[in-house]
């Protein structure tokens, strides 16, 4: 069994590598070794996230997936949301989230089969109701951030998000001398996302 952890932010002004401290701190106190950290800025309502994908290839029968929240898992749609556990059910990989109690008893084993299947469909039951709640809180800050931008543009207030030009000339330069979308996501800090659209530019 292995502990795989994985940490994410939705942008990459925000740290990704925030949380690693919790996870740590959590798998010393349970007596786990996290074999492998798996980091991405992207955003948790999108199943394009290489890092998770990358992560549930690794991942051998048992192995524990160690997130902070649920939300870091999984902002996702009802049938996306779907998808993603069908992966993890497929893979027989357990989650376990620092936000999600009723996970902590997947980080050890179970010599009880009954307890250990009570537990998995409870956890499983608790993993829907917090997916279901990170989609709603999503959507909600994106209609609200959607009305205060009517409002402002309504006002003459709202100018947009702008554009990194410094970082994206870069970014065009290293695309330009050959390097990978890895490479350039390691030395600049950037999306995936944000590549595939200056990689478009330059096409």
């Amino acid at each position: 069994m292995f502990v795989r952890a994985y940490l994410r932010a939705s942008t990459t002004e925000q740290d990704a590598d925030r949380a690693r401290e919790s996870l740590q701190a959590f798998a010393d106190s349970h007596g786990l070794r996290i074999a492998a950290w798996y980091v991405e800025n992207e955003s948790g309502a999108s199943l394009a996230r290489p890092e998770l994908f990358r992560l549930l290839r690794d991942a051998q029968p048992n192995d524990i997936l160690l997130a902070e929240q649920v939300d870091r898992l999984s902002r996702l749609t009802g049938p996306d949301w779907e998808k993603l556990k069908g992966e993890i059910a497929t893979r027989q990989i357990r989650v376990v989230a620092l936000d999600l109690p009723t996970s902590w008893m997947m980080a050890t084993a179970q010599t009880d089969e009954f307890t250990s299947r009570m537990f998995q469909a409870i956890n499983g039951m608790m993993l829907d109701m917090l997916a279901a709640v990170a989609r709603k809180d999503y959507e909600d800050r994106r209609r609200r951030q959607a009305q205060g931008q009517a409002k402002a543009k309504a006002e003459g207030r709202y100018k947009g998000r702008q554009e990194n030009v410094a970082r994206n000339a870069s970014i065009a330069t290293m695309l330009s001398k050959g390097l990978s979308w890895s490479q350039i996501e390691n030395a600049v800090g950037c999306s995936r996302a944000t590549i595939a659209k200056i990689a478009k530019r330059a096409a």
